[in-house]
């Protein structure tokens, strides 16, 4: 019993002699954001709804047969009606997630399709948008909203990563739209 006291008690003074962490404030984070109530109806590639399908063209891998080229550009866009304000502009907010490179800005095509492909974002300019990147990093170009309404369009293309392997190509992407 004496082994057991003498025991915990030189836990104690071992403890007392451990210099407490040293904390010091070495600055401040300041977060800044805003809620915003505006809402429009969202109306995808003329599917009359959210959520929506682009439908790229099949293309042969001898289009994508080195690394950087590109095939079956599309047009596609998102329509806004019933803006609750009549003015401002938008723009569109590709989330990051398991399907996006966050490399290339790119999106990962589902495993066991074709290899050496991912599929790539445009502005209405060809402007390449770099999904999964910080909003300010994405390049995604706002519109004007007027008289309530606006339209976002877009362009997806495949991209080859090194030569291209046949299979199928399919992805997705969830997004947001940033209101100003």
């Amino acid at each position: 019993m004496n082994f057991q006291k003498v025991g915990i008690a030189a836990a104690f003074a071992v403890m007392a002699g451990i210099p407490a962490m040293a904390q010091a404030v070495d600055g401040t984070i300041t977060f800044t954001g805003a809620v915003t109530s505006q809402t429009c109806t969202i109306n995808g590639n003329g599917a009359g709804s959210k959520d929506f399908t682009v439908a790229l063209p099949s293309v042969s891998t001898s289009a994508l047969s080195a690394a950087g080229q590109t095939a079956g550009q599309t047009p596609f866009s998102i329509a806004l009606t019933k803006c609750s304000s009549p003015t401002g502009s938008v723009h569109t907010f590709f989330e990051p997630g398991a399907t996006t490179d966050l490399t290339t800005g790119n999106l990962i095509v589902a495993s066991g399709g074709a290899k050496n492909v991912q599929i790539g974002l445009a502005n209405a300019d060809l402007s390449p948008i770099k999904a999964g990147a910080a909003d300010a990093s994405q390049n995604s170009k706002a519109v004007s909203i007027v008289d309530n309404a606006a339209t976002l369009q877009y362009y997806a293309r495949y991209v080859a990563t090194g030569a291209a392997e046949a299979g199928a190509a399919n992805s997705s992407v969830m997004y947001s739209l940033v209101y100003q």
